[in-house]
């Protein structure tokens, strides 16, 4: 993975030169992952004297260690000083957590060139009518359903929602459904497979985008889940401003700023990450919640239900 992160980024840095001979007004950097992406961008400004701004949803090294896809010191030392020559290099840094914002200045930005500039779900996420024949309705369990979608990878913690749902396993009307791909879904089939799962937990698979607000509107609770870690504390899931656009009522095992935007919108309950317990007590309160509570705190979610 690092060997294809740097030659994807070598790549690109050697085309920089090729493609952009014109004088182009700005390089806009989105950098989830990996930091990487930063560099093409400064081969431009160093040419070109092009300004560059980068918007930072993850923090590297830290999430790296965080999810334990690197645990080599050295490895980790390289990646800091690497971010520490991209970050104060870039005109203007975008960060999607205030509590980025002293993260950035450790890290040598001058604190007038950070801005906070949180995420926003694309236009495409709002509630959706599901026609009564649609073939979402086929894919979906009969029942109660509780949707987690995104990447299904180690920050999403993962074994805390199959532990959620291994405490559910005799309410049968209550279904965990999957949605998305990821490096851990191997392992999730064989957890769901080892612990007896396959009646209550469902793996759909990947399906485009723009199917994404019909799955939500199908789904009685939508899920979210970060590892517990400082790092994901402060962290923001980009998946969370999808799911209140939607008007879904949302259940959440994270902790800090994500807690908080969910606590702040009235549209669901936030539990901290890696409680089992605690998720499946919250699941099955909302389970047992009249239809009628649980369409208001969806409501609550898009700020339609203030009134």
């Amino acid at each position: 993975m690092v060997l294809y992160y740097w030659s994807l980024a070598l790549a690109a840095c050697l085309l920089v030169p090729i493609f952009f001979r014109k004088k182009v007004d700005l390089a806009f950097v989105y950098q989830p992952s990996p930091i990487t992406v930063g560099l093409p961008a400064l081969v431009l400004k160093a040419i070109e004297k092009t300004p560059v701004w980068i918007w930072v949803q993850d923090l590297w090294p830290e999430t790296l260690a965080g999810t334990g896809m690197v645990r080599s010191s050295f490895l980790l030392k390289l990646t800091d000083r690497l971010v520490r020559f991209i970050y104060p290099k870039c005109d203007r840094v975008l960060v999607q957590s205030q509590e980025f914002v002293p993260r950035m200045v450790k890290k040598g930005v001058p604190r007038e060139r950070i801005w906070f500039f949180p995420n926003s779900a694309p236009e495409l996420y709002k509630p959706a009518v599901v026609e009564s024949d649609a073939s979402e309705r086929n894919l979906m369990p009969q029942g109660f359903r509780v949707l987690f979608a995104g990447n299904i990878g180690r920050a999403q913690d993962m074994p805390t929602i199959l532990s959620a749902a291994e405490k559910l396993k005799q309410e049968v009307d209550i279904h965990w459904v999957i949605l998305g791909d990821g490096p851990m879904r191997s392992w999730v089939e064989e957890r769901i497979k080892a612990r007896g799962l396959e009646k209550t937990v469902h793996l759909l698979g990947r399906y485009p985008e723009q199917a994404m607000p019909r799955f939500f509107s199908l789904a009685d609770v939508l899920l979210v889940t970060l590892k517990k870690d400082p790092i994901f504390a402060i962290t923001i899931p980009s998946k969370l401003q999808s799911y209140l656009a939607c008007g879904r009522p949302i259940a959440a095992s994270l902790d800090g700023e994500g807690a908080k935007v969910i606590d702040e919108s009235g549209g669901g309950v936030a539990v901290p990450a890696g409680d089992a317990d605690a998720l499946a007590d919250i699941v099955m309160k909302m389970y047992g919640m009249p239809k009628s509570d649980l369409e208001k705190m969806g409501r609550l979610s898009t700020g339609k239900g203030r009134e």
